[in-house]
């Protein structure tokens, strides 16, 4: 099953913790493809340095809380703590889309709830899929097209 999966990190070596985060993915999965690395400012939480966001697309045959669990797994290898709600962070894996699948449990909501609200997700997943489609929201391009303000 295809998962779309934004990563993010601000602490540390950022760029090196996505670079490992997507060979960790790679081991454990098909990764289709993988975006370009942005440079985005961080939203809510406390002062903190920019972040280094990337989406990449995988198939995988994992039953989703298996896949989440392994994304955890991952961020906890690359030193991950949840100490601060918004807060800086060695890495962030966060699984935006799997399949057709539709949860709102309280440990897996899908498509990830403010997945349409965050260009950081948006952009870099519609640089690799042009086609792509947010489950209950609608098309990726024109989600980001909302976002952007026009001149």
């Amino acid at each position: 099953m295809r998962a779309v999966i934004a990563l993010g990190a601000n602490i540390g070596d950022p760029q090196q913790n996505l670079d490992t985060a997507i060979a960790l993915l790679k081991e454990a999965t098909e990764v289709v493809a993988v975006s370009s690395y942005y440079k985005t400012a961080p939203i809510g939480g406390p002062e903190q340095p920019d972040y280094v966001n990337a989406v990449c697309i995988i198939e995988s045959d994992l039953p989703a809380f298996d896949l989440l669990s392994l994304l955890h797994g991952i961020e906890k290898v690359l030193g991950r703590e949840r100490n601060v709600h918004w807060g800086p962070r060695t890495i962030d894996l966060d699984l935006i889309q799997y399949g057709g699948l539709l949860s709102k449990s309280k440990e897996l909501e899908l498509p990830h709830p403010r997945a349409h609200e965050r260009g950081f997700v948006l952009e870099p997943w519609l640089e690799i899929d042009a086609d792509a489609v947010l489950l209950t929201h609608g098309r990726v391009d024109q989600l980001l097209a909302q976002l952007t303000p026009n001149p």
